[in-house]
This record gives C-alpha cells, sequence and structure tokens, in this order.
C-alpha cells in the first residue's frame, strides 16, 4: 500500500498488488472460483436482446390485433402503434449492434432450458 494525496490534498492509501499480478478484480470480488459465470457486459447485453425479445412480442401482438375484425375502428391507432414499435426496434439493434443470430442464439437456449428433463418448466 502507498499513501498518496488527492487533487484536494486528502490522504488516502492505494492498493497496487494488482499492479504486481497478485490478484485480479473479479477475483478479490467473488473469490477464487466462485462468483459470476457470465461479465457484466454480457449480463447487459443479454438484457438488451431480452428487452428485443419483448418489443417483437409486442409487435406480433400488435400484428395480429390489425387482423382482428372485432379492432377494426381503432386500426388507425393500432397501425400507429406498430409503427412506433417497429421504429423503436430499429434504433434498439442499430445502437447495440445486434444481430438475427444473437436473438436466434437466445431464442434456442431459452427453448433448452424449458425443456428440462427435471419437470422444471
Amino acid at each position: 500500500m502507498r499513501k498518496m494525496n488527492d487533487k484536494h490534498g486528502r490522504r488516502y492509501k492505494r492498493d497496487e498488488r494488482h499492479l504486481n499480478g497478485e490478484h485480479n478484480r473479479e477475483e478479490h470480488r467473488h473469490g477464487k472460483g466462485g462468483g459470476h459465470k457470465r461479465g457484466a457486459k454480457t449480463f447487459r447485453r443479454g438484457r438488451a436482446i431480452e428487452f428485443l425479445d419483448r418489443m417483437n412480442v409486442k409487435r406480433t401482438t400488435l400484428k395480429q390485433q390489425l387482423e382482428s375484425p372485432e379492432l377494426q375502428s381503432i386500426n388507425p391507432i393500432l397501425v400507429g402503434e406498430l409503427k412506433a414499435v417497429e421504429s423503436i426496434i430499429n434504433e434498439f439493434t442499430q445502437l447495440f449492434e445486434i444481430h438475427e443470430d444473437e436473438i436466434k442464439r437466445k431464442e434456442d437456449y431459452g427453448s433448452a432450458e424449458n425443456s428440462l428433463p427435471n419437470g422444471n418448466e
């Protein structure tokens, strides 16, 4: 540990063990061999893909509602909502650089997870 001053003159101790390769940040936080199976970036990307999946469900639902005879009176509203959802999907996929193969892999993983042999669904 090395005593240092910050830009306001306050003293603090700087741990320089990581500079010498004694430990890494993940090992320090979660212990050896334990902790998270995925990194934070992968987790956030998974959540982004999950959000995109929900938006696709909304798009599918709106398309089904457009075909429904009992909802013809609100057809212009449904068309507007569908355009808005599709715009969000397009912007989101561009912003997060999400590709179709990532969505497909998530769907494949989810269906494999839902058909576990121990009866959990």
